[in-house]
Formats: structure tokens, C-alpha cells, sequence
């Protein structure tokens, strides 16, 4: 069993190390800033703008990392809601945060010596085997740091000049520094040695059967703090020890078992609420009840720990569980502002990096958290989640293809919690995206068109056009809608030749997207056929199996080495007529078809005729066949009506019963098409 260290090696190592003079240094720094006073919470409290995300900054980078170095669109689209909107956290995270003044009546039960000291030690041997690699490393970096010291005379000069000027900035901080109320630390020190004692498994089970049968039990105060104590369990402060100390794994799991299922459902009762209360009853119990000045600060212990604990649990499992106990007392934090933003930075992190299922855990919590508390947590959520959004789809391929799509319908689903906050950002955004468009039209060089001739600007162009689509029926989206259109024709008239397909293919089932929520006919049918005839000369030759899959729906520029390929223009030829016939799709009850695909079919028959390959020529003669026989069958429909072009009634009406029927040869072709299509991909 490790000695524990003296009075004075403890005061030296406060005093002394390098570590505690940098943070005393930046504490000294940070209340030398005179701030305008902040508004107080509603416990009489000032609300904790000071504390940090213990691993937000280590993980950011780690984000940035993985991520890989984009385009250069990154900078105008990464600020694309201004740098004001960011939620800043100052980096003071002290560790005593949390903790609660104990009652000294709350009964310890101490259990044998032997066993005991058993558990100590299994607590504290793999915190030793860590510490032993660490020294390791250490030790490692040092050799090699010497060998190159040896190698490189000028930058042992350098590190040598440097080196003094260190110890004289040390000697003059050391000068600064109080030496005043040794004392009475130590007099601090004795008493906190006298109190502090070890919670054995009997003593927790005799706290968690107080609180049960009293809320107003002190043993309550004890437990939060020893859940602290587990949410900082293996993290070795200088606070950490001042309340009861964890001896075992089993006090850890129970504890954390029992605060997190029970901890609900006592806030409320100290607070004289029902479990299945409303939110706004209990908002009317935050703001006007004597009883919340005595319970808003074990709640705020509550929310400090589980934070932490957020960031410290690796294990899936246990998060989702947490995550799923914080979803019922999200409406508390309605006092605690800096808490509700500091929990959202981590909610996004699992959700844009977590597995599916604490991925979605973290997205129901953050919907919670959008919908039950103030309209500023949901443009923090909201904003939170497109930067990031915007961070992690640089790069599409069948590894990442899953989460994009998921990200892209969470989000969604946020936005329309609030369409008239999110119509901003959007219309904000698409503003952005079309002076891309505009700048590189004008000066159409290569680093400028690589900014739209990317994922990043493609993904977040297509995510906007969904949030048209989702919301234009229900609310009054024209203006963005004609922004869309636009941004997607200027994005399509940068880019020629056949190298470029995927990508006016994607734009042309967006625009398809656009006219089918509208009802508003856009040509897609002419970039169709563009796509068409830049690969109807393309006479390659297939070599068995050896040629590679396309997939274009993860390509927004096909390979060189692949343009003359057999396969590229079967790929494109399918995708293509796909994106036609979901065209058709559209208007194939529409009294105006006639008119509409006259010239198509002019064009899908020159098609035919050009093409080479049969399985090519056989897809577009029967694509050719179903519009015909859909245009002659609603050309004769069309002569027996009576009604003129300008009845517009009558035109809505054109048709309605076979429509809702949906039991025409054209439609059933479509359907087996897409039916068709989700095999392929599935394959590949």
C-alpha cells in the first residue's frame, strides 16, 4: 500500500510544482479582469460562466484532426454564422465545483481493516501502473531529446539561452507569491484528515435506505457528493479528496446507479411536485418557490457531476444510461444556464462522433433540451449542430455515407422545432453559398471552383434544400426556395464535360426534390440530357470483372482512368434516366404532359439511336415506350374535357382519381426503377 505523503511534502507539492504555479498564474490573470456583473440565478447564486468543458478543447482539435484539411471553402463556410453566435466558456473549471457542505450526525458504518485496505488497493493499483508508464515516456522523450541535443549544436544553444531566461520568470513569479496563512492551511489540512472518511459498501447502503424513506434526509447531501466522487473516480485534484473517498467498484456502480435513477424523482419531491408534473408547473416552482433555494444547489451538484462524468465514462453502455436519466430533469436547467450550454457541447460531440446508439441517445437529449427550455437554447443547439455538421462532412464514402444521412435528418428535425428561427440561419446561409457561386462564376478559376467542387459545399447545399422540402407547405418558404433554384442552376453552368456528372446529377435530383414539394415545374430534363450526350460517344469495352464498381452516389468527379469504361456509362446512363423519370413521375397526371415531353422524347430517342451497348439502349426503349403510352392515354383524357387552360381549378382537379390510384403502367415502371436502383446500390 502506497505511504501517503507528509504535511510538508503535500505543502510543497500545492506550493512548489510547476503545474500549480501555471494555474495560479491564470487564476491571478483572470480575476485581475474586471467584468460588468452578471445577473444572478434564481438559488441566489451567480451562475458559473467560469467553468470549462474538462475535454471540449482536446476533443475539437482531435475533431479538426480527423476531419482531414478541406477545401479552402472551409474558412467562408465555417464562420457562416458569425463568430458572435459562438458560445464562449471561460477556462476556469475549479475542482472543488459540486461539492456540499455535509451534515457530521450522517452515520459511517466502517467495515474490517484488512478488507478495507483490500479495496484501497485494488482502487489505487491501476492508478500506479499508469503512473509507472507515464515515467516511461517521460524518461523515453528525454533520451531522445538528448540525442538530439547532440546532433543539433545550434538548437542546444537556442534551448540553452532559453532555459535561462525560464528559471529568472520562475524566480520572479516564486517572489510574487504569499507566503501568508501557512497555519491556518495546516490547521485546514488536520481537520480535513479528521473528517474525511472511507464509504464502505454498508454505509452507502444505509444512506441510499435514508433517502429513500426521507428525502430531507442529510445522507442525501453526502451521496451527491459521492457521486462527485465517482464522476471524477481515476482523476487524481487537489479537491477530490476532501469528501468521503470511493474504496470499491461496487460503491462505485451502486452509487451512480442509485443517484441517477432516483435523484428525479427526489428533486421533485423536496420540491412538492409530481413526477408526471408539466414543465411549466415546475418552472413555476423554480421561479417562485422558497423550496428551491434550498434544493437548487444539490440539483446544480447533480448536473455538475453527471457533466463530468459525461466526460470522464468511456463506456457506450453507461453513457446511454446516463444520458437516458439526464432526459427527465432536463427542465432544471432552466436555472442553470452555463451548465445547459456546457452539456450541449457534449451532446454534440456524441452525436456527430459516438456510436448509433449514444448517438441517438445524445440527439433525443438535445431535442429535449431544444424543445423544454428558452428559444436561446435552441439556436444554441440548432447552430452547434450545423458547425458541426459542417465539420465531418468534408468527405462522403460508404465508411461515413450512414452518418452523414443521419446527421442530416437529426438536424432537420431540430430545425423544425422552431421553422422561423432556422428560416434565418438558412436564408444566412444559402446567401453564403450563392456568393461562392457568383465569385467563382466571375473569376472561374481552379481554386475558386474548388470550393463548390467539394463535399463540404455539396452536403450543406443539399441539407438546406431538404429543410425547403420538409417545410415549405406548412410555412411560407418562397424566397428561399427561389435562392435554392439559383444556387443549384449556378453550380451546374461552372462545370462541363464528363468528368463532372455525379456532381449535375445530385444537383438535378435536388432541383427534382424542390419541384415535387412546390408543385412548381423546373427544367431538370434539359441538364438530363446534357449528362446523356456527354456520354452517348463513349464506346469502351467492359474486361470481365476486372474493370471497378462505380458508385456514384459517393463521387461528385469520376476518375480518369474510368471515363471510357463500359461501366461509367451504364452507371450514368441509369443514374440519368433515374433522374428523368422521377421528372416524369411528377407531371405524369398533369393535364400539360403532352406539351412537356414532346421534346424528351426527341432527344431520349436520338439517345437511343447513339448508344451502343445493349443493356444502355434496352433501359432507354423501354423508358421511351412508358412516356409514350403515359402521354397518348392522358392525350386522350385530355380531348374530352371542356374545361379551359385558365380554370385552374379544373386542373387541380385533372385526373385526381387515377392519381391517388397510383395504379398506372408509368407509375408501376417508376416504382420497379427505384426498386431496381436500391438493389444495385445495395450490391455495390
Amino acid at each position: 500500500m502506497a505511504k501517503k505523503l507528509g504535511k510538508k511534502a503535500r505543502k510543497f507539492a500545492r506550493k512548489g510544482l510547476q503545474t500549480v504555479q501555471k494555474q495560479k498564474r491564470k487564476q491571478r490573470t483572470f480575476f485581475k479582469k474586471k467584468s460588468a456583473p452578471r445577473g444572478r440565478g434564481l438559488n441566489g447564486e451567480a451562475p458559473d460562466e467560469n467553468e470549462e468543458n474538462l475535454n471540449h478543447e482536446r476533443n475539437v482539435s482531435q475533431l479538426d484532426q480527423n476531419v482531414g484539411g478541406g477545401h479552402v471553402f472551409d474558412k467562408n463556410i465555417g464562420n457562416l454564422l458569425g463568430e458572435e453566435d459562438e458560445v464562449e466558456l471561460e477556462d476556469d473549471f475549479s475542482d472543488s465545483d459540486g461539492y456540499l457542505s455535509e451534515d457530521t450526525e450522517c452515520p459511517y458504518i466502517s467495515e474490517n481493516e484488512n478488507e478495507n485496505i483490500s479495496r484501497d488497493d485494488t482502487a489505487r493499483g491501476t492508478f500506479q501502473e499508469e503512473n509507472t508508464e507515464i515515467k516511461m515516456q517521460i524518461a523515453k522523450q528525454k533520451k531522445e531529446l538528448d540525442k538530439l541535443l547532440a546532433k543539433d549544436k545550434e538548437f542546444a544553444k537556442f534551448l540553452e539561452s532559453r532555459r535561462s531566461q525560464l528559471e529568472q520568470y520562475d524566480r520572479m513569479v516564486s517572489d510574487d507569491e504569499e507566503v501568508e496563512g501557512d497555519e491556518e492551511e495546516e490547521e485546514e489540512e488536520e481537520q480535513e484528515e479528521q473528517t474525511r472518511q472511507p464509504v464502505t459498501q454498508t454505509t452507502l447502503d444505509v444512506w441510499c435506505w435514508l433517502v429513500t424513506e426521507d428525502p430531507n434526509s442529510p445522507a442525501l447531501r453526502n451521496l451527491l457528493n459521492l457521486y462527485h466522487n465517482a464522476s471524477l473516480f481515476g482523476v487524481i485534484t487537489s479537491r477530490n479528496e476532501k469528501s468521503a473517498q470511493i474504496v470499491s467498484h461496487e460503491v462505485y456502480s451502486t452509487v451512480i446507479n442509485f443517484v441517477l435513477c432516483e435523484a428525479d424523482g427526489i428533486f421533485r419531491a423536496l420540491l412538492g411536485v409530481a413526477e408526471n408534473s408539466n414543465a411549466e408547473r415546475i418552472l413555476m416552482k423554480l421561479k417562485s418557490s422558497k423550496e428551491w433555494l434550498n434544493v437548487g444547489p444539490l440539483v446544480k451538484s447533480y448536473f455538475k457531476s453527471s457533466i463530468k462524468l459525461l466526460n470522464q465514462v468511456t463506456d457506450t453502455m453507461l453513457l446511454v444510461f446516463l444520458l437516458f436519466r439526464l432526459m427527465s430533469s432536463v427542465v432544471f436547467l432552466h436555472a442553470f444556464s452555463s451548465l445547459g450550454r456546457r452539456l450541449i457541447k457534449i451532446l454534440v460531440r456524441f452525436w456527430s462522433t459516438g456510436e448509433d446508439q449514444l448517438s441517438t441517445s445524445a440527439f433525443l437529449l438535445m431535442k429535449e433540451v431544444a424543445s423544454q427550455l428558452s428559444s436561446d437554447y435552441f439556436n444554441i443547439c440548432m447552430k452547434a449542430m450545423y458547425r458541426t455538421f459542417v465539420a465531418r462532412c468534408k468527405f462522403v464514402d460508404d465508411s461515413n455515407l450512414a452518418r452523414i444521412d443521419f446527421m442530416k435528418s437529426s438536424f432537420l428535425e431540430i430545425t423544425s422545432l422552431d421553422v422561423q428561427q432556422s428560416y434565418l440561419v438558412a436564408v444566412s446561409s444559402l446567401q453564403r453559398l450563392g456568393d461562392v457561386v457568383k465569385h467563382s462564376s466571375t473569376t472561374k478559376k481552379k481554386e475558386d471552383l474548388m470550393k463548390i467542387n467539394n463535399w463540404q459545399y455539396i452536403n450543406c447545399l443539399n441539407l438546406w434544400v431538404k429543410f425547403i422540402c420538409l417545410n415549405y407547405k406548412e410555412n411560407n418558404l418562397q424566397q428561399l426556395f427561389d435562392k435554392a433554384v439559383r444556387v443549384i442552376f449556378g453550380v451546374t453552368s461552372l462545370f462541363t464535360g464528363p468528368r463532372f456528372l455525379p456532381l449535375k446529377l445530385k444537383c438535378a435530383q435536388m432541383l427534382n426534390d424542390l419541384s415535387l414539394t412546390s408543385g412548381h415545374f423546373i427544367p431538370v430534363s434539359s441538364l438530363v440530357f446534357e449528362c446523356l450526350d456527354l456520354t452517348g460517344g463513349v464506346t469502351g469495352k467492359m474486361d470481365g470483372d476486372e474493370e471497378p464498381r462505380l458508385k456514384l452516389s459517393t463521387l461528385l468527379k469520376v476518375p480518369g482512368n474510368l471515363l471510357k469504361s463500359r461501366r461509367f456509362q451504364e452507371e450514368c446512363v441509369r443514374s440519368s434516366v433515374e433522374v428523368l423519370c422521377t421528372h416524369f413521375s411528377q407531371w405524369s397526371f398533369h393535364v400539360s404532359l403532352p406539351e412537356l415531353s414532346t421534346i424528351p422524347l426527341i432527344l431520349l430517342k436520338r439517345c437511343h439511336e447513339k448508344a451502343t451497348v445493349e443493356s444502355v439502349r434496352r433501359l432507354i426503349k423501354r423508358f421511351i415506350d412508358q412516356a409514350e403510352q403515359n402521354r397518348d392515354f392522358l392525350q386522350m383524357k385530355r380531348d374530352g374535357v371542356s374545361f379551359s387552360p385558365n380554370d385552374q381549378t379544373s386542373i387541380d382537379n385533372f385526373l385526381l382519381l387515377e392519381k391517388s390510384n397510383a395504379k398506372s403502367t408509368f407509375t408501376q415502371f417508376y416504382a420497379s426503377m427505384l426498386q431496381n436502383s436500391q438493389i444495385r446500390n445495395m450490391v455495390k
